[in-house]
């Protein structure tokens, strides 16, 4: 059974890390359409892991900050694969365009409560070190469900264009990642793919940020079709 990009109407995914850190500060929480403030217990963590060991276990909208730097809000999945996960990126539809520049990319877009891209600035902060593990999940107009799972997953810093590392697979779908790992990010205005034709731009071609070679095993950024034929 096939997953091409233009059949997705399903598509999360979610990074654990490996530790479950608190962080003194202060965000609200958002589950649904209501807010809350953070338990006291655990004013900010440092991810949706720490959340979870911390005793939350609904899933939802809440602050995390995982180093000295402002915090932020993520979607934690507390359901999935024993809960935890930190969601970076989610496309249900086409109504939010993933064909962006380079300064979008860095710094996230779209809604948390529906389709979006966290940033890669905050996904590097969110993987400091290559221990974390990501989760896709995959789903196709027909219902069906598929995932991949990788055991190492680090997106590096902007000094080395937010490159890549991902290994260790696993899942039911199949595995059109490992192939990306060590490759730096591209967009249209910013072309780091290695393609052996150096006027072309995967990024400006295929109309999204990702990162490329030349092109891609797998984009979860393409362009989002809702014609299933």
């Amino acid at each position: 059974m096939k997953y091409p990009v233009p059949l997705l109407i399903l598509l999360v995914t979610i990074v654990h890390s490996s530790s479950a850190k608190c962080i003194e500060d202060e965000l609200p929480i958002t589950f649904s359409n209501s807010t809350v403030n953070a338990p006291l217990y655990c004013p900010i963590a440092r991810d949706c892991k720490a959340w979870l060991a911390a005793g939350v276990n609904k899933s939802g909208i809440y602050p995390v900050k995982p180093d000295n730097g402002t915090g932020f809000q993520v979607y934690c999945d507390m359901e999935t694969d024993g809960g935890g996960w930190t969601v970076f990126q989610r496309r249900v539809d086409d109504s939010v365009d993933f064909n962006r520049n380079w300064a979008d990319y860095e710094e996230g877009f779209g809604d948390l409560k529906g389709n979006y891209w966290l940033g890669l600035a905050n996904i590097h902060r969110l993987t400091p070190t290559d221990d974390s593990s990501l989760r896709i999940e995959l789903g196709d107009f027909e219902g069906n469900k598929r995932f991949a799972k990788y055991t190492q997953f680090q997106v590096l810093d902007a000094n080395i264009q937010y490159a890549l590392i991902v290994q260790g697979y696993g899942g039911d779908a199949n595995d059109s990642f490992s192939g990306h790992s060590l490759m730096k990010f591209s967009t249209k205005d910013r072309d780091n793919d290695i393609h052996p034709d150096p006027a072309y731009s995967c990024a400006a071609y295929h109309q999204s940020g990702w990162w490329y070679h030349g092109c891609y095993n797998s984009n979860l950024n393409a362009p989002y079709y809702n014609n299933p034929t």
